[in-house]
C-alpha cells in the first residue's frame, strides 16, 4: 500500500524551529514530486513548498520563503521541511503529498496524502 506519513509537528515558541518529515512507504521517492501543504482553522489549504521529481527544483510560497527549506533523502525515502523563524501565522496542520511526476516543475495535483501533523507557534 502506497502511503506517506508526516511527523515532527508540535508546539514551538515564535522564532523557533521545527523539522517535519514525510516518510514514504510502498514506493521509493525517486522521480516522485513531493509537496507540503498547510491548513489553518477557517482557511483554505495552502501550498507551502514542493520539490520536483527530478530533484533539481524547489518551490516556496512567498509567506515562507527564506524561512523554510525542503529537502529529500532518497536513501531514507523521506522528504523534510525545515522550518525556521516560525511565526504564529504558521500555525496549521501540515500535510505532505506525493505524485509520480518526473519533471523540473511542481505538479498541480497529488495522488497520495498523509494524515497531517499539527504545528502550533505560540508563546
Amino acid at each position: 500500500q502506497l502511503q506517506v506519513v508526516e511527523s515532527g509537528g508540535g508546539l514551538v515558541q515564535p522564532g523557533g524551529s521545527l523539522r517535519l518529515s514525510c516518510a514514504a512507504s510502498g514506493f521509493t521517492l525517486d522521480y516522485w514530486a513531493i509537496g507540503w501543504f498547510r491548513q489553518a482553522p477557517g482557511k483554505e489549504r495552502e501550498r507551502v513548498s514542493c520539490i520536483t521529481g527530478s530533484g533539481d527544483n524547489t518551490y516556496y510560497a512567498d509567506s515562507v520563503k527564506g524561512r523554510f527549506t525542503i529537502s529529500r533523502d532518497n536513501a531514507k525515502n523521506t522528504v523534510y521541511l525545515q522550518m525556521n523563524s516560525l511565526k504564529p501565522e504558521d500555525t496549521a496542520v501540515y500535510y505532505c503529498a506525493a505524485v509520480a511526476y518526473y519533471s523540473s516543475s511542481c505538479p498541480i495535483k497529488y495522488d497520495y496524502w498523509g494524515q497531517g501533523t499539527q504545528v502550533t507557534v505560540s508563546s
